[in-house]
């Protein structure tokens, strides 16, 4: 009997706000880009990264993946759901779920779309903040169910476009958020070890407090920049945009034990995707990051 075993996909880290904020490229040179460089099954998608949401545009988008020889197995999505402002958390709670259902448009059942918390304001108290984020993803589940598409919960940092960090960036409050949540089948978690460094946590200490509801996973690794820790890495919020403390490179190669983290999924039957989340220092470091997460996978989920 075959054992399953993750699949691969691949996001743009590096042309991210060239396609979903310069509009320098679109989401087509992107495909093309990934066709010709990237050995990955599956292409992780951001609704930044359209410029438009109507049928006929997103029809284009998925026939494109398609003909590329890929799919569209996961979703970033960033919701805000931690605004003090009722109605702005009413208008998040709306796209989100128009997203999820664009996600099952593109994807098909089973299709990850990432949720978050939000930002961690200050106005904001961490029970008042829970309760937000909790009643949002509740709402969210029914239409999950409708669509058959899985909310993956990511443990993020910061959203490249926010003010603040986000809300559940620690991770006794993510923990907290994901323990609430009783849906199984229709929400999960996606795992980024990676932000578990950036939060000044222990990636592996969260995997093993969540792995049975891992999902997906975005897969980079990080480089502390000499004499920066990652206290004050977690500590770096309040401007727009990443901390500058962060070098991205090679999976495989930074501070995330990869072994251990495909140890852990291995033995837990994680079948999930796996996305790439690379490329800073150009696409062919992308690949490189692939191959090394080709070789953990064979290593850890021999048939």
């Amino acid at each position: 009997m075959t054992r399953p075993r993750p699949r691969l996909a691949a996001f743009p880290k590096c042309f991210e706000f060239e396609i979903g904020l310069h509009h320098t490229l679109s989401v087509f040179d992107w495909i093309s880009i990934a066709q010709a460089h990237l050995d990955v099954e599956g292409l992780e998608m951001y609704d930044r990264f359209f410029t438009s949401l109507e049928p006929d545009y997103l029809r284009r988008v998925r026939d494109a993946v398609s003909e590329a020889g890929f799919c569209i197995p996961m979703m970033i999505c960033s919701p805000d759901f931690t605004d003090p402002d009722p109605e702005a958390r009413r208008r998040a709670i709306q796209h989100q779920a128009r997203l999820i259902e664009i996600a099952a448009f593109l994807g098909g059942p089973g299709t990850v779309c990432r949720v978050l918390s939000g930002q961690q304001r200050t106005s904001v108290s961490r029970e008042q903040g829970v309760a937000w984020v909790v009643a949002a993803i509740e709402e969210l589940i029914p239409v999950a169910r409708e669509y058959n598409v899985v909310l993956g919960m990511e443990n993020h940092y910061k959203d490249g476009r926010w003010l603040y960090p986000e809300f559940a960036l620690k991770m006794d409050v993510f923990l907290e958020i994901v323990s609430a949540i009783g849906e199984r089948r229709h929400f999960g978690v996606q795992y980024d070890p990676s932000n578990a460094i950036v939060a000044g946590d222990d990636p592996i200490a969260l995997l093993e407090a969540m792995k049975d509801r891992v999902v997906s996973m975005h897969a980079s690794d990080r480089f502390l920049k000499p004499g920066v820790t990652p206290e004050q890495l977690a500590q770096a919020g309040g401007t727009t945009g990443y901390a500058p403390f962060l070098c991205h490179g090679v999976v495989g190669r930074g501070m995330n034990d990869y072994d251990g983290i495909f140890a852990i999924l291995a033995a837990n039957g994680f079948a999930g995707w796996i996305s790439v989340e690379d490329g800073l220092n150009g696409v062919d470091e992308m690949q490189s990051s692939v191959e090394f997460l080709q070789h953990m996978r064979e290593k850890h989920f021999a048939a």
